[in-house]
């Protein structure tokens, strides 16, 4: 679990965090081409740079409600094991280093949980992309 620097991000009202290893860039609400007949979190297709890239929004996939002012909404496009993908999220926040004793493994029977960042008061949920992007439905908030 431990990684040196996590990229952190809000959906909804929650704090969410992933490695800054995942990350390739961020965007400011993109051009998405939607594809009919696919589930309600898959945004579409973007052109990035020559590169053909899914768009899914991780709100809908993780069953969190969005925030009603959406003009914050960005695109953190992530690589991960050999495809990249880009995730919806309500706003990225800020780049943390945590202490190792600030981390914790406890992810709250949660399968796209990494672990519990605390942070003063706040917890924040690290996220493993690719667990959450291939559970096979919108996971229970």
């Amino acid at each position: 679990m431990r990684h040196d620097r996590y990229l952190c991000f809000s959906l909804g009202d929650e704090s969410f965090a992933l490695p800054l290893l995942n990350v390739r860039e961020v965007l400011a609400q993109p051009e998405i081409v939607p594809v009919p007949h696919t589930p309600s979190y898959f945004q579409g297709l973007m052109n990035l740079r020559g590169q053909v890239v899914s768009v899914m929004d991780l709100r809908l996939k993780l069953g969190v409600k969005p925030r009603l002012d959406s003009s914050e909404c960005v695109v953190i496009i992530c690589a991960l094991e050999g495809f990249v993908v880009g995730i919806t999220v309500d706003a990225v926040n800020s780049v943390v280093a945590p202490k190792e004793e600030e981390l914790s493994s406890e992810a709250g029977h949660r399968d796209y949980l990494a672990g519990v960042y605390r942070h003063g008061q706040e917890l924040v949920l690290l996220l493993d992309v690719a667990r959450a992007l291939s559970l096979s439905a919108p996971a229970a908030a």
